[in-house]
């Protein structure tokens, strides 16, 4: 039985079974639409709204303070390692199933089912926490517009009743988060004794991408690049116009909280990278992937890197560190200044730039599910592709049915911390990868090849580990029982239809 468990699946069939009429997605990305969709999936509600926490800290865990800029550079780098091995199996496997692939091509089908039902935390379950910031910040735009949208409609029931608990104790809050929530708390209407509260507005913006993503991948990636454009844009004029009221006081002191600051602030801040690991969904629906993919995962990487540490070092230099604790930092900041008109702007740019990484997260997740499918471990259902647009529908359909509900009801916190872990656990296996497939298959022609390997790859799992540590416990007990359900779930499905165990 062990042996059935780790039966890997070979590279020649993995790309045969991707030329199956029935199953064939559409060839219609270039490079820069790759690049694009990179940028887009990683610049979103990470340096719009977590860095926030990762600079001030919490009651329980301290910041990085202004040091928040090497946690940036320190996440930055364990990326780099990731997305090079990530680069060199996209070329290699242009198939769009990522992480879940590589892993049934290298380590073993068991493997392969942990990894697809945990990128279902990155993707999905991330995606749930963007909409959730995404109605949030959507709310604060309407509201500087002088358009009223009931606060009831824009968080979910939980956040609600435990900022009317704050509120209550602290004799007020400075936070527009919490403030929301305590006014959804006192306004929101009773239906048969049932408090009604939910964030329709994370429920409404979830639906219209997913049917743009079902329409076709070429018009949404058109859509992307718009929104690519103005949130760059709108990032650089944060840039700009926040440098003017830089105080170099506030950079003192640099390391409040020393390196463990840096290292909580790092594995808070790594949502803020969650995304580049996208593109490789789009493998086959890229005119050349061989060299679009590659071109994609890095070339995201080092520009928002860039655009990274400026935004850094301007908020931590108009505001001083411990004030920054807020779900919108970055207008917050231009609040604190006094500059209003900026602060919209930047609300602008916020729901702009989370548009975007909803848009590709929901782009990726049903193409995990779909190749999942193919491969006979969920439901053939699931590989359906549509008649007309040649893409995923229906799991398109279900993964939108299924964020848009849990955003509704969410709370944003335990969301994103669940997702570094599952998306750093996804980096590990990847870079195992590339070592056990550079050992098994060393004559296999490489279009993009990891530089220095194994050491390069022992890098990127050592960092990714080390970023893990940083998370709480209940964070990892949450994981822990994720992967259990996933595991009685292949049991009970998987390793019995599995097409791979049929063929052999």
């Amino acid at each position: 039985m062990l042996q059935q468990l780790f039966r890997t699946k070979s590279l020649d069939r993995i790309l045969a079974d991707a030329t199956e009429p029935q199953h064939q997605l559409k060839r219609a990305l270039g490079g820069f639409d790759v690049l694009m969709l990179g940028i887009g999936a990683i610049i979103g509600a990470g340096i719009f709204a977590t860095i926030g926490t990762a600079v001030a800290g919490d009651l329980v865990r301290p910041g990085a303070g202004p040091a928040i800029v090497v946690s940036f550079v320190f996440t930055a780098v364990a990326c780099a390692f990731c997305g090079l091995c990530y680069a060199e199996f996209a070329s290699l496997v242009p198939i769009s199933g990522s992480a879940y692939t590589y892993s049934y091509a290298t380590l073993g089908e068991i493997v392969a089912w942990i990894i697809g039902w945990d990128l279902i935390i990155e993707y999905a379950v991330g995606n749930v926490a963007v909409a959730i910031a995404w109605a949030a910040y959507f709310h604060q735009l309407c509201a500087g517009l002088g358009w009223h949208i009931p606060a009831w409609l824009a968080v979910d029931y939980r956040s609600a009743a435990q900022a009317a608990d704050i509120v209550v104790r602290s004799a007020g809050s400075a936070d527009p988060a919490v403030l929301l929530a305590h006014e959804a708390w006192t306004t929101h209407p009773v239906i048969a004794g049932i408090p009604i509260i939910f964030n329709f507005l994370a429920v409404g913006i979830v639906a219209l991408i997913t049917w743009l993503l079902i329409v076709g991948v070429k018009e949404s990636a058109r859509v992307n690049n718009v929104m690519v454009g103005i949130k760059l844009l709108i990032l650089c004029f944060f840039i700009y116009a926040g440098s003017k009221f830089v105080k170099p006081e506030n950079w003192s002191p640099f390391m409040p909280n020393g390196l463990s600051g840096i290292w909580v602030g790092a594995s808070l801040i790594f949502f803020a990278y969650i995304g580049f690991d996208a593109i490789s969904t789009a493998a086959e629906e890229c005119k050349r992937p061989e060299r679009d993919l590659p071109i994609g995962i890095i070339g995201s990487l080092i520009i928002c890197t860039v655009m990274y540490i400026a935004v850094a070092l301007v908020l931590t230099g108009m505001v001083p560190w411990r004030q920054l604790g807020v779900a919108d930092p970055l207008a917050a900041a231009f609040a604190y200044v006094h500059a209003d008109f900026s602060a919209g702007v930047v609300a602008l740019g916020a729901v702009v730039s989370m548009s975007a990484v909803l848009l590709v997260f929901q782009y990726g997740q049903p193409r995990i599910f779909f190749s999942m499918s193919r491969d006979g471990l969920l439901p053939e259902y699931f590989a359906k592709v549509h008649p007309k647009y040649r893409t995923p529908h229906v799991t398109t359909l279900w993964t939108g049915v299924a964020v848009a509900v849990t955003a509704a009801i969410a709370n944003i916190n335990e969301i994103v911390e669940l997702t570094n872990i599952g998306t750093l656990f996804a980096f590990v296996l990847v870079c195992v990868g590339v070592i056990v497939l550079r050992y098994k298959e060393p004559d296999r022609v490489r279009t993009f090849k990891t530089p220095w390997v194994p050491v390069i790859p022992l890098l990127g799992i050592i960092s990714c580990l080390y970023l893990m540590a940083g998370l709480p416990w209940i964070t990892w007990m949450r994981f822990g029982i994720w992967l259990v359900v996933g595991l009685v779930v292949y049991f009970v499905f998987g390793w019995r239809k599995s097409k791979l165990a049929r063929l052999q």
